[in-house]
């Protein structure tokens, strides 16, 4: 009798830190969720001084009333999407910090302001200049033969599909960074996985530009030298880490 006590209060234990986990859970969706409306609903607001930013001034149709309202709401999703990503990456932190190391903590939590800043300047890239490059060449393209009318829809998929991996794959050294200093990786490890490195961004490079050599080099080079500069960098968390081990 009292061994089935004793099994029972050991259940009971065991749920109770996943009863807490699954809280935790749900206040951070939640929270992200409240805090993604409110940018959204902001956006909306102000979406007459977006849009202008957004179009650069190219003349674009809408073939029907629902178009007006798509593109108004995928504007306002995709930015609220990237001005919600520290907060989430935050909630994110707070929720996988008690199974991680105080040190694992500390590091994770002081690389959220580069992963912004990362993805802030991929974006840039891309919408400064990878995107007007990419659609200036194709269009010039078009206007050979044809009377160019591009719709809003196409114009702002176009452009998410030009801008939005840049944001992704300028965090990659920061990654790589982040990888060796909790062990995953090492920069040996990197360089060995270079050729595979190199194909990928290769790849990535072809699927988001015209299949002209010159719009594939403005985006394949600057993903080379993120890869290698996260390659250096790696090897500097490496070696401190290193050194901090043998003191």
């Amino acid at each position: 009798m009292q061994e089935a006590h004793v099994e029972k209060q050991a259940v009971e234990d065991d749920e109770q830190p996943l009863v807490e986990h699954i809280a935790d859970l749900r206040k951070a969706i939640i929270g992200s969720l409240i805090f993604f409306v409110v940018c959204f609903i902001g956006i909306l607001v102000s979406i007459n001084y977006v849009i202008p930013v957004v179009t650069d001034g190219n003349e674009l149709v809408m073939l029907g009333p629902l178009d007006v309202v798509r593109f108004y709401t995928g504007i306002a999703g995709s930015l609220s999407l990237g001005f919600s990503a520290p907060f989430i990456g935050y909630q994110a932190w707070k929720f996988v910090k008690p199974a991680m190391t105080t040190k694992e903590s500390k590091t994770a939590l002081s690389f959220i302001p580069g992963i912004l800043i990362s993805f802030l300047t991929g974006i840039a890239f891309g919408f400064f200049i990878v995107f007007p490059t990419v659609y200036g060449f194709l269009m010039g393209i078009g206007d050979q033969n044809f009377e160019m009318m591009i719709t809003a829809k196409e114009y702002f998929s176009f452009m998410l599909m030009t801008t939005l991996p840049l944001g992704f794959l300028f965090e990659v050294p920061l990654l790589l960074m982040f990888l060796t200093a909790i062990g995953i990786v090492t920069p040996s490890n990197l360089r060995g996985m270079r050729k595979y490195g190199y194909l990928v961004m290769a790849i990535v490079s072809a699927l988001i530009t015209p299949p002209d050599l010159l719009s594939q080099l403005i985006v394949l080079i600057p993903l080379i030298v993120l890869y290698e500069l996260g390659i250096m960098l790696s090897k500097v968390v490496y070696e401190r880490k290193w050194e901090k081990n043998e003191e």
